[in-house]
């Protein structure tokens, strides 16, 4: 608390309060980070996992913070290490979820955690078959000291939470996983880096290359393996008017975030109505995407007629590697519950084209694995589009989020491998296309 205030400086430097619950029953990760909007009504004592790890006494003991004076919310993370149990539809204690805890959930999670250092869980491969790009930065380890892994991964991805959240919803229960996204590091170092040429793993003891590489002496295999399968880290965007605690936390609130693998990549994202697909290109296009729409997080107003349109706009980071497309990540529900999904590419650099199969050429490959560099010969600084969805139907629940892929670069075990003369690992990529996530946009029939 007194390291946060100490170092707020508003309009410049803005810090939080918090703490996080590390609720780990059966070694199945449920954990949350509770955030703070201000210092003002801070309890002495915050809930910990040894005093439960059921996330419902966890909200129940926020509401008695609020009671307090206090405002915050949780954040739950690396769902992937939860072997289903982070977006399972019963209970903490078994029992079937209903609208009482969907309603509590709701009111207390606005963000999920979609990247980190223990990998990625925005899908998974065999719960999105038809999306060529599912299999990124897969950690697939329980929260264990014995390099387990999980069986169940239906309830361990935020995109099939997407799904289950609007079934709940449409069955009268309310949605409990209408989550934005945020990525961020969730190292143990005290060394926040972001960047793949920058990696300094996970622990102190990975600090050493060569022991990320090849292990700390005496290590066991499954170690070693779980080590190396780390991915960099991730980052949290968010659009909010000026750099303050209230205007953060409040953009939080209301999901207007995007997430990244590391990064900096700048996403826009709105939808409506109301957009013609050229609304990106003019000079005030973001005052009129408020002005006739809704940003990221937010919640489509139906206008009888029409098909939502959305405007992306996707910034590379000066310092990675140019962008190869963005893709429009849509799910829905048929009018029998069904649910599906669909992977558009919207906008992609160079001329490529879509083929028969609906399918887009990969971007190329400039990376030199011998030197760990690579060339922006190919992809593009900036991509921006207008689609208007061609498969909408207004009687059918939906979400949309937009996804930015840049071109392939070196993956952190390339630059340490060059950088220590060491043979390049073999279980792990040597490259890697390094993304970004905005929230999703909703859209509900008659609301």
């Amino acid at each position: 608390m007194k390291a946060a205030d100490a170092n707020y400086t508003p309009g410049k430097f803005t810090t939080f309060a918090g703490f996080e619950w590390t609720s780990n029953p059966q070694k199945r990760n449920l954990h949350r980070v509770v955030v703070f909007r201000d210092t003002e009504h801070l309890p002495d004592l915050v809930l910990s996992a040894l005093d439960s790890e059921d996330p419902e006494v966890l909200w129940q003991w926020m509401d008695e913070q609020r009671a307090k004076g206090s405002t915050l919310f949780a954040i739950p993370h690396n769902g992937n290490a939860s072997d289903g149990r982070m977006f399972e539809l019963t209970r903490f204690n078994g029992k079937p979820i209903d609208a009482a805890y969907n309603k509590t959930r709701a009111e207390n999670e606005p963000l999920y955690e979609i990247t980190q250092i223990k990998g990625t869980s925005e899908t998974w491969p065999d719960l999105s078959p038809t999306d060529e790009f599912a299999g990124f930065e897969q950690w697939d380890y329980t929260l264990s000291a014995d390099y387990e892994r999980p069986t169940q991964h239906r309830g361990s991805f935020v995109r099939q939470a997407l799904l289950d959240g609007m079934s709940q919803a449409a069955d009268g229960a309310g949605n409990p996983f209408k989550y934005g996204f945020i990525g961020d590091t969730d190292t143990h170092n005290a060394a926040a880096s972001n960047e793949e040429y920058n990696f300094t793993g996970k622990f102190a003891f990975e600090n050493n290359a060569r022991e990320r590489l090849s292990g700390v002496p005496g290590a066991p295999a499954g170690q070693v393996q779980q080590i190396q399968e780390f991915s960099s880290a991730g980052l949290a965007g968010v659009w909010a008017p000026e750099n303050t605690r209230e205007a953060i936390w409040d953009a939080m609130q209301r999901r207007e975030t995007f997430a990244t693998s590391g990064p900096m990549i700048k996403v826009r994202f709105f939808g409506s109505f109301d957009y013609a697909t050229d609304d990106v290109q003019k000079p005030d296009f973001v005052q009129l995407a408020y002005a006739k729409g809704v940003p990221m997080g937010g919640d489509l107003k139906p206008v009888a007629g029409k098909a939502p349109t959305f405007l992306v706009m996707a910034l590379k980071d000066a310092n990675s590697g140019n962008l190869d497309r963005v893709q429009i990540i849509k799910g829905w529900l048929d009018k029998s519950g069904k649910q599906h999904e669909k992977i558009y590419d919207v906008a992609w650099s160079g001329d490529r084209k879509i083929d028969a199969q609906g399918k887009l050429a990969a971007v190329g490959n400039s990376v030199d694995l011998k030197t760990a560099t690579y060339t922006n010969d190919i992809g593009a600084a900036q991509l921006t589009t207008g689609w208007t969805d061609p498969d909408f139907k207004p009687d059918e629940r939906a979400f949309y989020y937009a996804r930015v892929l840049e071109i392939p670069t070196p993956r952190w075990n390339t630059y340490d491998a060059v950088r220590q003369q060491m043979a390049p690992l073999t279980k792990v990529p040597a490259t890697i296309q390094e993304r970004a996530w905005s929230s999703p946009i909703w859209y509900v029939p008659g609301q």
